[in-house]
């Protein structure tokens, strides 16, 4: 039952011959970290000063990586996409804002992505970003184990209700919730709400799930503590395993402020730290509900063999492997032909709002080793394939 992740007639099955091409020349943009960042910054200006650049986003790198510019838009995809066995995530990818007119707003959206959800089988989860309802003074001063002001305190519970009504709402749609990781001198307290929410909403299913970045050298430690909180209060964790995104951002930090970075010292440490996570979590599967969010094959690869070891079947629903929409399709829809549980991330939302987004995917396919030519050479071979036929 193990995936053959080199086959690229499974992977691209859902691309015409344009679309591949069009991925193509995409990737192979991307291959210069230089353009990319100037273009890139160049598209932002533009669109901020209002220039008819639109057009031009939509049909290259927003089509490659978002779903659309809403929820209704998104429909068509996801559907498309499950006739190939793979379902769908619906991530509203605007960034948040610093008001309540902003985060009730985000507020609003991420409760209609909840109850769309709820009404679509091919949409197993919800997802949100914490920080979207958060004041930045309360993220930029909160630091652990210190009283905080009052003002701080009416933002910290604002902060708290948000996360404590989604989860609520979660639970009642009996929609799981993916809330996802924020900066580490934060994190603690996304910790501390997602582990209240846990012990309150999934004593009989995972509703709601914290998102464990491992690059941090703390987090395969916090896992094992929140397994005996988990075994102690009698809920289930609902986890989701990723490498992790701010890696540049946290060593900088630390470095100006003076105290230890939270990241691992390379990237063989933070593969090992993954790697034993998906161990630790199907050894003890009672009490975890694992989400596998990598690009990485060896990880994918090794989640398969230990569900295989443990006779665990490939729709075993504490099982879900998940990739970005418009990368790494080699996995996604190789996993899915072999009957596991695959969920793509699918940002949506207007392209003026999701630009950042885009930003960010572009710059880190230049910058992760490999990311961007296995992408290329896949999308070739595959090509080469269909030209043989």
């Amino acid at each position: 039952m193990k995936p053959d992740f080199p086959n690229t007639s499974i992977a691209f099955a859902r691309q015409g011959n344009f679309g591949l091409w069009r991925a193509g020349l995409l990737f192979r943009f991307m291959a210069y970290p230089l353009l990319v960042k100037w273009i890139g910054g160049f598209l932002h200006w533009s669109l901020k000063a209002g220039l008819p650049v639109s057009f031009l986003i939509k049909a290259t790198v927003y089509r490659q990586f978002v779903g659309g510019q809403s929820l209704e838009e998104c429909h068509s995809l996801v559907n498309d996409l499950n006739r190939f066995g793979v379902q769908s995530i619906l991530d509203f990818s605007v960034e948040g804002g610093d008001s309540e007119e902003q985060m009730n707003a985000a507020y609003d959206e991420t409760l209609r992505s909840i109850i769309n959800a709820s009404e679509n089988p091919n949409i197993p989860f919800a997802v949100f970003k914490p920080s979207a309802f958060a004041r930045n003074a309360l993220l930029e001063n909160l630091i652990p184990n210190q009283i905080i002001s009052p003002d701080l305190q009416v933002y910290l519970d604002e902060f708290r209700n948000y996360i404590q009504n989604l989860s609520q709402k979660a639970a009642e749609y009996d929609v799981p919730l993916l809330i996802d990781a924020e900066d580490s001198w934060y994190q603690h307290l996304v910790d501390e709400i997602t582990e209240e929410m846990m012990s309150k909403y999934n004593q009989k299913r995972a509703i709601v799930f914290n998102t464990l970045q491992m690059y941090r050298h703390d987090r395969l430690l916090y896992l094992k503590n929140l397994h005996q909180k988990a075994q102690e209060m009698d809920f289930i964790a609902g986890l989701k395993f990723v490498r992790g995104a701010y890696m540049e951002k946290e060593r900088i930090r630390a470095e100006e402020m003076i105290y230890p970075s939270p990241i691992q010292p390379d990237k063989a440490s933070t593969d090992r730290d993954f790697n034993e996570a998906l161990k630790y979590c199907t050894r003890n599967i009672t009490r975890f509900v694992i989400f596998c969010g990598t690009h990485n094959e060896d990880s994918c690869q090794l989640l398969v063999s230990l569900m295989e070891e443990n006779n665990f079947e490939p729709a075993d629903k504490r099982f879900w492997f998940s990739q970005l929409y418009g990368m790494s399709d080699h996995i996604s829809f190789n996993l899915a032909s072999k009957g596991y549980n695959v969920a793509k991330y699918i940002p949506y939302g207007p392209v003026k709002f999701v630009m950042p987004y885009l930003l960010r995917r572009a710059e880190e396919n230049t910058s992760v080793a490999g990311q961007t030519s296995r992408e290329l050479s896949l999308i070739q071979r595959e090509r080469m394939r269909r030209s043989q036929k």
